[in-house]
C-alpha cells in the first residue's frame, strides 16, 4: 500500500482560501444584484407620472367644462391612479425576485465549491486509498468489519475476501485463475481467469459501496488482484 503522501500546500491554508473565495463570491453577487437593483429602480417611472399629466391638461386647458369632457378627465385621473397602483406592485414584485434570485445565486456558488471540495477529497482519497486500521474477517458472521463500518456478505464474497486477505498477509499478488482454484481447491491451471474476476465483481458488489469496494480491492495490471491495505491491520475470527 501506498505511503500516505503529505502536500505542499497546508489544508487549513487551502480551507481559509477556500472560504475566502466564498465570501468574496457572496460579495460580489449581493453587491451586483443590488447594483443591478438599484438601476431598476431608479430607471421605473414614476408612480404619480400619469397623473401629473392628467393635472397638466386640467391646468392647461381650463376651458373644458362641458359635462363629456369632465367625465373624460375623471377617467383618466382614475386610470391614472390605477397605473400608479399597478407599477407599485410591480416594484415589490420585482424586489422580491431580485431576493429569489439572490438566493439561488448564492446557493448554486455554495454548492458549486462543496462539490469542488468532494472532488478534491475523493481525488486525494484514490492517489492514496483507504486508510484501513482494521479489517476484521467474520467467517461465522458472514461479515467484514471494515475500520466502523459493518458489511454483511454472501458465504461466496466472505471466500473471496478471506483468500485475497491471506495472500495480503503473505504479500501475493492474485491473478483470478488462483483467487478461484485456492476457493474451489483445483489446480490454477484448470481455471478460468474469468471465473475469478466474476468472484471480485461479487464481492465489490455485496460491499456496495463502489468508491470503498474499487480502492480496497485492487487491481494491478497484468498480475492479478490484491488488497490495498497494510496486512498488520488483517483480523481472521
Amino acid at each position: 500500500m501506498p505511503e500516505p503522501t503529505s502536500s505542499a500546500t497546508d489544508p487549513a491554508e487551502t480551507l481559509r482560501a477556500g472560504n475566502r473565495v466564498v465570501a468574496f463570491g457572496i460579495i460580489a453577487i449581493v453587491a451586483i444584484l443590488l447594483v443591478a437593483a438599484v438601476l431598476l429602480f431608479i430607471n421605473l417611472p414614476d408612480a404619480n407620472a400619469f397623473n401629473m399629466r392628467v393635472e397638466r391638461i386640467f391646468v392647461q386647458n381650463g376651458d373644458l367644462n362641458t359635462q363629456g369632457e369632465v367625465k373624460l378627465l375623471e377617467i383618466l385621473a382614475q386610470s391614472g391612479t390605477a397605473f400608479g397602483d399597478v407599477l407599485a406592485s410591480y416594484r415589490i414584485v420585482i424586489f422580491v425576485l431580485l431576493i429569489f434570485s439572490t438566493a439561488l445565486l448564492l446557493a448554486a456558488l455554495v454548492f458549486l465549491v462543496t462539490i469542488i471540495t468532494l472532488n478534491r477529497r475523493i481525488s486525494a482519497i484514490q492517489r492514496t486509498g483507504i486508510q484501513v486500521s482494521s479489517l476484521i474477517i467474520s467467517r461465522g458472521d458472514r461479515a467484514v468489519y471494515l475500520n466502523n463500518m459493518e458489511f454483511k456478505l454472501t458465504e461466496a464474497a466472505i471466500e473471496t475476501l478471506a483468500v485475497l486477505a491471506e495472500a495480503r498477509m503473505d504479500d501475493d499478488v492474485l491473478s483470478g485463475a488462483e483467487i478461484e482454484a485456492v476457493i474451489s481447491g483445483r489446480s490454477a491451471a484448470d481455471c478460468e481467469e474469468a471465473a475469478g474476476a466474476t468472484r471480485i465483481k461479487r464481492l465489490r458488489d455485496a460491499l456496495g459501496n463502489q468508491m470503498v469496494s474499487e480502492l480496497l480491492v485492487k487491481n494491478i495490471a497484468r498480475r492479478g488482484y490484491m488488497l490495498a491495505i497494510e496486512k498488520d491491520v488483517i483480523r481472521m475470527v
